[in-house]
């Protein structure tokens, strides 16, 4: 059999596993005319597995070549979520390394969501924490040593496979680690990035570059909008900006919404952000996102939401991403006041320990992470909107994004007593757990 079943392959929805994919799988045709632009690429003899993953279409392909020539570099890893142990024939020269493999990861993306300037953002990101000794693996090169691929409507991506384990794979995003030792060691993790990154200079992903008015990068975890003090001036300017999120918002009561449920929040945030170190972050700190081996990460993967923000930012974001079982948040914003037992608070624990031990926070940053934990998800609620609601024409999954994600998590820590608990309760979690 050349090729797995993409045709069987589900994928990660609004509520869980759907049948219905929002774009295509890979197949081997497709594979193997995108990796013969790739520089020292074997052909691909089959396509070995499909993400479930939403957004993209990525696959583990099986290479040609013979696997007694086995090779993986200690620092080779998959910047999107497959698992499998790499030897022998795929060769790319990564800062002077030749590292081999009988299998790689490709990626493709939808070029309204992704250009291929947009990916080489992240790769610079990626490249950067790989100088720094952190277990990335940076983009694979084309022919012409450019990291990323636009064909006609799509934008390709190349990575060798994962050292370790995907033990989430099967998982979905806003799930708690399996223990709280894999979270504390995922704190750990994320500490070590930042102090990593904290010297890439590179700007925000949709700065405005040389007087030009750069496009918004959708899909982003990003504080374009919510690191600025006047919040409500610059969220009309940034959604002016894109013309699928004006449409997506035409028929929404959008400004009163965002006025009524965030703006609060903001009020709090706002005296904070003159102190804010600005950085590139993760973006989308989550068990799977990384590779194991045992409760350690081995791995970082996926870099898709990373953006330059700061520390305290992604920390909230990491916290947002596991700590609070969004899932059993019922669909109506309205009962939020009666949602079931939702934060792992041992898990909470466990990882700002973890963080702290390699990265203590600062007074300031402590103060920044609660006031940005209500905040951190409302620039990627508004951009999936638009994803479901003006490309892919989901109006069910649109009306998911705005109502219960954007609005709802919003008002789940404005009036749900585990939401007002955890916000009550973080600044003396985190000033507890320091080193």
């Amino acid at each position: 059999m050349a090729d797995s079943s993409p045709q069987n392959t589900a994928q990660f929805g609004v509520h869980g596993v759907q049948e219905k994919r929002d774009w295509p799988c890979l197949t081997l045709d497709e594979v193997s005319a995108v990796l013969a632009h790739f520089a020292n690429m074997p052909p691909a003899q089959k396509v070995t597995w499909h993400s479930m993953r939403p957004f993209s279409a990525a696959c583990v392909v099986q290479l040609a070549g013979e696997a007694s020539a086995s090779h993986v570099s200690a620092s080779a890893s998959a910047s999107a979520s497959a698992s499998a142990s790499a030897s022998a024939s795929a060769s790319a020269n990564m800062g002077g390394q030749v590292v081999r493999a009988t299998s790689c990861v490709l990626k493709r993306h939808a070029r309204a969501l992704r250009s291929a300037a947009m990916l080489e953002q992240e790769h610079a990101f990626i490249r950067h924490l790989a100088s720094k000794g952190l277990p990335v693996c940076p983009a694979l090169a084309l022919h012409n040593g450019r990291t990323a691929l636009e064909l006609e409507n799509w934008t390709y991506e190349a990575f060798l496979p994962a050292k370790g384990q995907d033990t989430y794979r099967d998982v979905m995003s806003w799930k708690p680690y399996f223990s709280t030792a894999q979270a504390h060691a995922a704190g750990v993790a994320l500490a070590q990035l930042h102090k990593a990154a904290a010297d890439d200079t590179a700007p925000e992903r949709s700065a405005n570059v040389a007087g030009k008015t750069a496009p918004v990068v959708p899909l982003v975890s990003s504080m374009c909008v919510v690191g600025q003090a006047d919040f409500m001036p610059a969220l009309q300017q940034w959604v002016a900006r894109q013309p699928g999120l004006v449409a997506a918002l035409a028929n929404r009561p959008w400004q009163q919404d965002v006025a009524r449920v965030v703006v609060p929040f903001h009020e709090r945030l706002r005296p904070l952000l003159p102190g804010i170190k600005p950085a590139w972050g993760h973006g989308d700190w989550h068990p799977s996102n990384l590779f194991w081996h045992a409760n350690t990460p081995v791995a970082v993967l996926d870099f898709g939401m990373a953006d330059r923000t700061c520390a305290a930012f992604d920390v909230a974001v990491a916290i947002e991403r596991s700590m609070v079982d969004w899932l059993a948040l019922p669909s109506c914003s309205a009962t939020a006041q009666q949602a079931p037992h939702m934060v792992e608070w041992d898990q909470l624990a466990a990882f700002v320990t973890g963080y702290q031990h390699i990265r203590p926070l600062s007074a300031a940053e402590r103060a920044q992470v609660v006031a940005f934990l209500p905040l951190v998800h409302v620039e990627f609620a508004l951009s999936e909107t638009a994803y479901f609601g003006t490309l892919l024409q989901d109006e069910a999954s649109a009306e998911v994004a705005y109502t219960a994600y954007l609005l709802g998590h919003a008002q789940w820590f404005a009036q749900a007593p585990e939401g007002q608990e955890l916000l009550a309760r973080l600044p003396a979690l985190l000033a507890e757990h320091q080193r």
